[in-house]
């Protein structure tokens, strides 16, 4: 813990110089406990320069995601006031699922290098290799009824374009109803879960969870992922500080989520904005049945108006089936 808390000293002023005697009075820690973290972070491919009666700067650091690089972002949030940063783990869902049971506080945000065991909708794997996309899942405990957050996934979506686009300066658009795309090509995917009291069956968390690929190469994908799907540094051309990423996708969170669900307006125009699936012929995919349709607009409950073959017209509930495009993945 002293080595993150000395990493995020070092990460407010990061063109100064800091001395052991400051971070110590700072930090409650002795100069020997300084020293140590300098060393630790120094092994971890931190790259901390020191010069005499003037203390340690930091020069570089790697692209990892810590809470010493996230807490000064993130002070004064909720969401993401609480940070677990993983190595690895199966999914950061699973994981905030569990912490949640066993009382964690709300606004706890969990984040891994790695998920072995990474989940999207329908029971779909999502690929998360190790240190290349950023993996985030938060624990949200509002004291609504489960009815009131069934479209609670479309907040997320909006809320994860407006990180991307403060991080990198480019918009992303969304395919109804929670995959966030980029030149036609899959770039986050977000699978929302959440529990219920065993005897009230009332709402006792929500946790939403966010796989971006960030600095994916074509080569981290498999064959039958790899073409239709794309990170920001291919689309770019340069790689993303994942840090960086995470804290302006975990302030967008907390934003909207300060605003739900009074806000709706705001982030169903966003939506509406931003969805790409209007005015496309799609196919309706359920596990029993592929079926024509075209798409209509998105109504005001964040659902897919779509017109059957024969003319009918229907509005579509997230959880009903997958929409994919005729000729492509959108």
């Amino acid at each position: 813990m002293s080595r993150e808390k000395v990493l995020s000293l070092l990460l407010e002023r990061p063109s100064e110089y800091l001395s052991g005697e400051a971070m110590s009075r700072a930090l409650g820690i002795s100069r020997a406990g300084v020293w140590k973290a300098i060393e630790a972070l120094r092994q971890e491919g931190y790259e901390i320069s020191s010069a005499p009666n003037r203390g340690y700067r930091l020069e570089s650091a790697p692209d990892r995601v810590r809470e010493g690089e996230l807490a000064g972002p993130l002070a004064g949030c909720l969401v993401g006031g609480t940070l677990a940063c993983l190595d690895t783990i199966d999914s950061t869902n699973t994981e905030c699922k569990r912490r949640a049971m066993a009382g964690a506080p709300e606004g706890l945000v969990v984040l891994a290098e790695e998920q072995t065991g990474g989940r999207g909708r329908l029971g779909r794997s999502f690929q998360s290799p190790k240190g290349c996309g950023l993996y985030l899942s938060a624990l949200l405990r509002p004291r609504l009824e489960p009815a009131a957050v069934t479209d609670f996934t479309a907040w997320v979506a909006v809320a994860v374009c407006d990180g991307i686009e403060a991080a990198c300066g480019v918009r992303p658009r969304i395919k109804w109803t929670n995959d966030i795309v980029m030149n036609g090509k899959k770039l986050c995917g977000i699978l929302t879960e959440l529990g219920l009291e065993s005897e009230s069956n009332a709402l006792e968390y929500l946790v939403p969870g966010i796989g971006i690929n960030v600095n994916h190469r074509p080569e981290d994908f498999s064959e039958e992922v790899r073409p239709i799907a794309t990170s920001l540094a291919q689309e770019l051309g340069h790689p993303v500080r994942r840090s960086l990423l995470a804290a302006e996708v975990i302030r967008a969170l907390d934003r909207m989520y300060a605003r739900f669900p009074d806000n709706k307006q705001e982030y169903l125009d966003k939506y509406r904005s931003d969805c790409m699936t209007p005015g496309n012929q799609v196919q309706l995919i359920t596990p029993a049945s592929r079926q024509e349709a075209y798409a209509l607009a998105i109504d005001d409950d964040f659902r897919l108006v779509v017109e059957l073959a024969d003319g009918t017209r229907k509005a579509l509930s997230a959880g009903e089936v997958s929409v994919r495009g005729m000729y492509g993945y959108v």
